[in-house]
């Protein structure tokens, strides 16, 4: 049986390796997902109906099925409904609160693990304790930052910033890690409380480490977050000497890391800085770059055809303010008819668009844009110049030019979608609000620069009508 149970948490690391792959390309992302679950899937019956455990001298195995599979029935069920019914809009939110879960999870089977030694073990291994604590702690502050992170994009949770707050965050993060040492190194029976105390500063810190960060800035929370659910994962598969927990733990915790390197290059952010939580968030964000710069320039529909009509290339750089109309499909129509006569269209898409990492591409991939039309920020910025005209629909921060001429400005340094440089700017949006940066945009008040209120959906279908009678 053991033989059995080791090639089910073989087949289950490949599936992961191979999923994790085919992640990497749109055109593979949803196979990949599938033969990563089929994988989860075989791991987790084996692990029920093949694994055994040794006690009183006697192999055992495990009996429960009535609480392990309503468990199963009732997350399964709970998980698809949740999943059918979110909107694209909400899916940060979602993510974060998933990964929140998991985190939590991670903290759980410390705390059961850790009450499993005082009970049932003699002589307590440093070493084991040692990973007992690293999952309690970095699964806490992974759940406690998620559930921040949740509300924040929620909009149930504003910045929370104090002075000297970072320097608390500090004194906590070097208290956990004293604390956590001493109880691996020193433990009794009889100090065990101090167990419970660092779960407490882990939940507070998560806390901390997250509520002075700026909603600009979540992206970079949420993939960093993400990795430490996988690392969280990772210290549950060295608990129990499971293969396939602690592929899949070490996978997760390594792609969410680089994915986090490359979200803070994206936004000029230093990861040490993310480590203490401080930047994004504050007043300065709130305050930063909103100035009196004139009045913007308006557009109309039917001007706004003709333009992308008689154009050669056109290129949409889609935002939060797309996902929120649910445009995609009607982008997707205009696009079509576009291309029907004779315009080359292509997407720019930057890093951090959105809420969360990908957020653009899965939402625009809903509405069958072909992959190779979605270009990304560098390959976007070359061909800028050639462009005649750029239709920007509810982007904000990352056509932002104070990015790159407002060192005042709490996105200064941060990468953006070069749209100046082509010939003409069309920018949609609602009203003139400032966008997740909380910051007044340079872009809408250049001479290039026209706007074109209203809701994107709407908007899109309207010019969509205009293009089609041209």
């Amino acid at each position: 049986m053991l033989d059995i149970l080791t090639i089910c948490y073989l087949i289950g690391s490949v599936t992961f390796i191979l999923g994790l792959k085919m992640l990497s390309n749109p055109a593979t992302a949803r196979n990949g997902n599938l033969v990563a679950a089929a994988g989860m899937t075989i791991a987790i019956l084996g692990t029920i109906f093949l694994y055994s455990y040794n006690e009183d001298g006697t192999d055992k195995k495990l009996t429960n099925y009535i609480w392990i599979f309503s468990g199963i029935v009732i997350g399964s069920v709970v998980g698809t409904l949740v999943a059918k019914k979110v909107k694209m809009t909400a899916m940060p939110q979602m993510v974060s609160l998933f990964n929140g879960m998991g985190g939590l999870c991670a903290a759980l089977i410390s705390i059961v693990e850790f009450d499993h030694l005082i009970k049932h073990s003699g002589e307590v291994h440093a070493g084991f304790l040692a990973i007992i604590l690293v999952g309690l702690v970095i699964g806490s502050v992974s759940f406690a930052g998620s559930m921040i992170a949740w509300g924040k994009l929620d909009g149930r949770v504003k910045d929370i910033a104090f002075p000297g707050q970072h320097i608390i965050n500090i004194l906590i993060l070097i208290a956990i890690v004293a604390l956590a040492a001493y109880v691996s190194i020193s433990f009794t029976p009889e100090s065990s409380w101090l167990f419970y105390a660092i779960f407490a500063l882990a939940i507070i810190y998560g806390l901390f480490f997250v509520s002075p960060i700026g909603g600009a800035d979540m992206p970079v929370v949420i993939s960093l977050l993400n990795s430490f659910t996988g690392v969280a994962a990772a210290c549950g598969g060295f608990i129990y000497d499971n293969k396939v927990m602690l592929t899949g733990g070490i996978l997760v915790g390594a792609a969410g890391t680089l994915l986090t390197i490359l979200m803070c290059r994206a936004m000029n952010r230093s990861l040490t800085n993310v480590l203490i939580g401080s930047f994004g968030g504050g007043n300065k964000s709130a305050s930063a770059g909103n100035k009196d710069q004139g009045t913007v320039k308006e557009i109309t529909l039917s001007d706004t055809a003709v333009l992308m009509s008689y154009a050669n290339k056109v290129m949409i750089v889609p935002g939060y303010g797309l996902a929120v109309a649910q445009a995609q499909h009607a982008c997707h129509e205009l696009e079509k008819l576009l291309e029907s006569k004779g315009v080359e269209v292509k997407y720019a898409i930057h890093p951090v668009a959105g809420r969360m990492p990908g957020h653009m591409n899965v939402l625009l991939a809903e509405s069958d844009v072909a992959y190779e039309k979605l270009l990304e920020m560098d390959q976007a910025n070359e061909e800028f110049p050639t462009t005649d005209v750029v239709l920007i629909l509810g982007a904000n921060d990352v056509v932002n030019p104070a990015a790159k001429n407002d060192p005042s400005s709490p996105i200064y340094g941060m990468p953006i979608l070069d749209v100046e440089q082509a010939k003409t700017v069309i920018v949609n949006k609602r009203s003139m609000k400032p966008g997740y940066a909380g910051i007044e945009n340079d872009l809408f008040f250049r001479p290039k620069t026209s706007m074109l209120f209203g809701d994107a959906k709407k908007v899109l279908q309207d010019l969509a009508s205009e293009v089609k009678n041209l």
